[in-house]
């Protein structure tokens, strides 16, 4: 496993690289390629946080659809191939009865293919 793909990371809206102050010394140019892509760095010094490295340019908010290619490449979303069918959108959602649960109503559409 090589020192990018080491230490990924869940943050707060996407998978989030971590990297000691070492590596981002010797490893710099390579960081900087992955964060012109998209991604975000978080610099640890002994397990702690001390800096981000993001985008100057950051993300627009015009700038969707580059948006939803970027998370498209990193898997964290994939686009439909065509749109929902009608029927799907035009039936009515189940309503939950006294007593029942969401999750009990959940269940049931689950098992009605919904």
């Amino acid at each position: 496993m090589s020192v990018l793909t080491a230490g990924l990371t869940r943050g707060y809206s996407s998978f989030m690289k971590r990297a000691t102050i070492t590596e981002t010394k010797n490893r710099l140019s390579a960081l900087i390629d992955r964060v012109r892509h998209g991604d975000t760095v978080l610099i640890m010094d002994r397990g702690v946080p001390v800096a981000r490295l993001t985008s100057a340019l950051g993300d627009a908010p015009d700038d969707a659809e580059g948006r939803l290619a970027r998370l498209e490449r990193r898997g964290v979303l994939r686009r439909a191939a065509s749109a929902p069918p009608r029927a799907l959108i035009l039936t009515r959602p189940p309503r939950p009865t006294r007593g029942r649960s969401a999750l009990a109503a959940l269940l049931e559409e689950r098992r009605q293919g919904r």
